[in-house]
């Protein structure tokens, strides 16, 4: 049976990067709206109705608006926006983050594609507070950098049109409440939100993020080989996915450590860097924002969802 595929908001950057995975698939019809009534609620109202599965790339108003103008009971619904991720009824759509969370993914009707950022803060943190490793009052520090295709179609512009003056290293969410602090804090099983200071680059996709972590004040202070072991062993629990955990490795650079090396992927790849003598270390996130930060990983929950390999149209 080939399933009815409704983008509400295809024209944006993570509607339209949906639409190029998902254009070969022969187990899809993708219906589109006309251009003249994407903003009419009652031909919104149709589509989403008559669609086996509505991924919604719009901001969280209107997110919320279409979710409520779907009146059956068979419409299932990926919503990209910020609107339901910590939302009561709503699976979080990191298919990775624990060893049920793929099967949680597939049987929803509701799911959460999650935020760029919140996922390298995730993978990194969860395993290490699962396996008791750190508190979950530890006070948490956390940044990166990311494309400024993260912005959406407004910071592209202005990035593309200020050409080689645009900013190379721009700080932002310095009134530290970024909308992404909720889910941080309630999938990385933390008990109160993280110091977050996000930056955007000159470039147009890829990001790097950063857990630091001074572990001396820990009652019992855990090594480097015990925190890459930890999360190793968390997401080698959930196969088929695609988070990988690189060797642990005295390194004082590297090029795999560059924000765009996994762009055009779905992977999200973790490093773990460690000084026993100083008990300090620092979980190192690479992945494209853009894939599994957003389109690739909508599409994984829709191969989820549909009960197809979940690397379907997605490159690894």
């Amino acid at each position: 049976m080939v399933a009815r595929v409704f983008i509400d908001g295809e024209a944006g950057t993570t509607g339209l990067q949906i639409r190029e995975r998902l254009a070969m698939r022969r187990d899809l019809e993708l219906i589109s709206i006309p251009d003249e009534s994407r903003k009419d609620p009652a031909a919104r109202a149709d589509y989403l109705n008559k669609a086996d599965i509505a991924i919604l790339c719009l901001p969280d108003a209107a997110a919320k608006e279409s979710v409520a103008l779907i009146e059956n009971d068979t419409t299932r619904v990926i919503d990209a926006s910020s609107a339901h991720r910590v939302a009561e009824g709503w699976a979080y759509g990191f298919a990775e983050m624990d060893l049920d969370q793929a099967d949680i993914i597939a049987a929803a009707m509701r799911v959460a594609n999650p935020g760029c950022w919140p996922q390298g803060l995730i993978a990194a943190v969860r395993p290490l507070i699962t396996a008791e490793l750190l508190p979950s009052d530890f006070n948490l520090t956390y940044f990166g950098i990311s494309g400024y295709s993260g912005g959406g179609k407004g910071m592209i512009a202005d990035y593309e049109a200020a050409g080689t003056s645009a900013n190379s290293f721009a700080p932002y969410a310095l009134g530290f409440n970024h909308k992404h602090l909720p889910e941080m804090t309630e999938y990385g099983l933390l008990d109160a939100a993280p110091l977050f200071t996000p930056t955007v680059g000159d470039f147009y996709k890829g990001m790097l993020t950063v857990v630091p972590l001074n572990l001396a004040g820990l009652a019992k202070v855990p090594t480097g080989e015990q925190l890459h072991a930890a999360i190793a062993d968390h997401f080698a629990s959930a196969p088929g996915g695609f988070v990988e955990v690189a060797p642990l490795e005295a390194l004082e650079k590297s090029d795999s450590l560059n924000p765009q090396a996994l762009n055009d992927t779905n992977k999200l790849q973790l490093h773990v860097f460690a000084n026993d003598a100083r008990a300090q270390a620092a979980i190192v996130a690479v992945y494209d924002n853009l894939g599994k930060g957003a389109s690739g990983a909508a599409v994984q929950n829709l191969n989820l969802m549909l009960g197809v390999d979940q690397t379907t149209s997605l490159a690894a």
